[in-house]
């Protein structure tokens, strides 16, 4: 069981889905969390608070400089500090590259990959400054090794977050600073509806080799893993949590139906 008793800790897009499920979880575990969100986040701190934490709420735009450099200030005003800092903020319009709206193709990268970079960037300081080392925790996605057709923006933001990540970890070691990834396969949230009916959601849900699709909480419990103090070891790595869904789980199942295949 993680223990982040004491920790503070800011997550970006955490007013709903994966950013929910992460400070939820976090508060469960002892931390006090920001919830940084454009949209209000009261739902969200009343969730926290349902499960004996505490949490504030800062509204502000992640692909903002200025929004994120005052963040992080906020961040360390409201709670005497900052330890754990966590990018989850993301977004995602879904078109083949030729048919793209180049507005909605730069809004993914400002958002899902400038929001990533400045949440590791002016977090990072606030932890340099404070001499007590922390961590760092970027949500990217198998989008950022997988060529999806139609999320070419998206797909670019990821594999920048990879690379972003590596290379702060290895920057900010000698702070004592450790930076991961993590890798969530489908997970059931609010946005997926943007693309999904809920009947295909379920549906194909189930042909996950777990057989459903992930829940925020089970991102949240990767995250709590690699902030506990017990994986001091742990920098540079990508946490995969995705029910199994890159594994080749169907073809196994198609040569076990018809060895002659």
């Amino acid at each position: 069981m993680s223990n982040l008793s004491g920790k503070r800790a800011v997550i970006s897009g955490a007013a709903r889905g994966i950013g929910l499920g992460i400070a939820v979880e976090l508060c469960r575990l002892g931390a006090e969390v920001v919830i940084f969100d454009i949209g209000d986040a009261s739902d969200a701190v009343k969730a926290c608070e349902k499960v004996g934490g505490k949490a504030h709420q800062v509204r502000g735009d992640v692909s903002s400089e200025s929004d994120v450099r005052d963040l992080m200030n906020q961040c360390v005003a409201k709670m005497g500090g900052l330890d754990i800092v966590v990018s989850n903020a993301a977004y995602s319009d879904r078109h083949l590259m030729l048919e793209s709206d180049l507005d909605e193709f730069r809004k993914t990268i400002d958002i899902s990959m400038w929001g990533a970079f400045y949440m590791t960037r002016f977090g990072s300081e606030k932890l340099v400054a404070a001499g007590n080392g922390g961590n760092i925790v970027v949500i990217s996605s198998p989008h950022a090794h997988m060529p999806i057709p139609g999320a070419m923006a998206y797909n670019m933001s990821k594999a920048a977050n990879d690379q972003m990540a590596k290379t702060a970890a290895c920057e900010l070691a000698q702070h004592n600073i450790r930076v991961n990834l993590i890798h969530p396969g489908w997970i059931d949230t609010p946005g997926e509806r943007k693309f999904f009916e809920e009947e295909t959601l379920m549906e194909e849900g189930k042909k996950i080799a777990m057989g459903r699709l992930g829940q925020p909480s089970d991102i949240a419990r990767g995250v709590a893993f690699l902030c506990d103090p017990a994986s001091e070891y742990i920098t540079g790595s990508t946490l995969t949590i995705d029910g199994g869904i890159q594994l080749p789980f169907r073809e196994m199942y198609r040569l076990e139906q018809n060895p002659q295949a």
